[in-house]
């Protein structure tokens, strides 16, 4: 059954998550990152969140709006495609995010159809902390995962960074429980069969978070706060155990945030991350 056009522009309630140092230190360990600005008091400015918690506040509304009986969505037949988040201002303990999530965007598009959801948070002075466009594809019941080429890096020129990471084989497991999202077919391998996938996969926002730290420690001096965008699409999916190789070029702006494209692959050369962009505050 095809998603309700009737849908577009619906919003879910507003959710409210307080904020604590546990939660924001328990995502950044299912992250693999043990930067000091989210666990030393004692670093000048105190701990702030990783700029990717901001999926932790925005998950019930975003979830609230995906299951929603009248948008007539299948979520074994979802793919997350693509991510774009702007970080507005740090997210640190104590602070009170109140969340929301609208259906933005419904269209048909090759394997099915494709669905946008976009998330706002804000804290308790009313400041947006953070604005988000999740983007999705309801696949079609016989179309299967999409395969896709390497990456030709050549045409981007030397790279400024080469970065590898390792996913975790336990992975999928902490990140489900530190972000809220606990989608079986990252946990349960007779689920994400079921789904016409080889087996479980990582969580593109994990994915997402791994190369975040890259663009942090790259070219934003170590600085969370300095990151201001990330964008993606989600090109192939990741599995627990692979080795993920990020690079980043320099896209060059020196009317505003500094900015820079990345792509990722996977062991064999394949891209799993395409079209990333990243906006860096000079």
């Amino acid at each position: 059954m095809p998603l309700n056009r009737a849908s577009l522009g619906k919003s879910s309630p507003p959710t409210v998550t307080e904020v604590t140092r546990e939660a924001i230190q328990h995502y950044a360990r299912a992250c693999n990152d043990d930067h000091p600005r989210y666990f030393d008091p004692a670093v000048a400015g105190g701990i702030v969140a990783p700029p990717m918690f901001a999926v932790v506040a925005t998950w019930l509304p975003l979830i609230s709006a995906l299951t929603d009986p009248a948008l007539r969505a299948d979520l074994l037949r979802l793919l997350h495609t693509g991510q774009e988040m702007e970080f507005l201002a740090p997210i640190r303990p104590g602070d009170r995010i109140v969340a929301t999530a609208t259906i933005a965007t419904i269209a048909n598009a090759p394997g099915g159809e494709a669905l946008t959801v976009e998330l706002q948070a804000a804290n308790q002075t009313g400041a947006l902390v953070n604005r988000t466009r999740f983007t999705v594809l309801i696949r079609g019941r016989r179309v299967p995962v999409a395969r896709v080429s390497p990456v030709d890096e050549r045409a981007r020129g030397i790279p400024l960074a080469v970065v590898t990471q390792t996913i975790d084989r336990d992975q999928t497991f902490r990140y489900a429980e530190a972000s809220g999202d606990r989608n079986p077919i990252h946990t349960d391998q007779a689920v994400a069969q079921l789904a016409g996938l080889p087996g479980i996969i990582v969580h593109g926002l994990c994915t997402m978070a791994f190369v975040s730290r890259v663009v942090i420690d790259q070219v934003c001096a170590s600085d969370p706060l300095r990151l201001k965008r990330l964008a993606l699409n989600f090109s192939r999916p990741v599995f627990p155990g692979d080795t993920l190789t990020t690079s980043l070029w320099s896209a060059g702006d020196a009317r505003g945030p500094q900015c820079f494209t990345f792509a990722t692959v996977n062991p064999d050369g394949l891209a799993v991350i395409r079209n990333g962009t990243a906006a860096v505050s000079p």
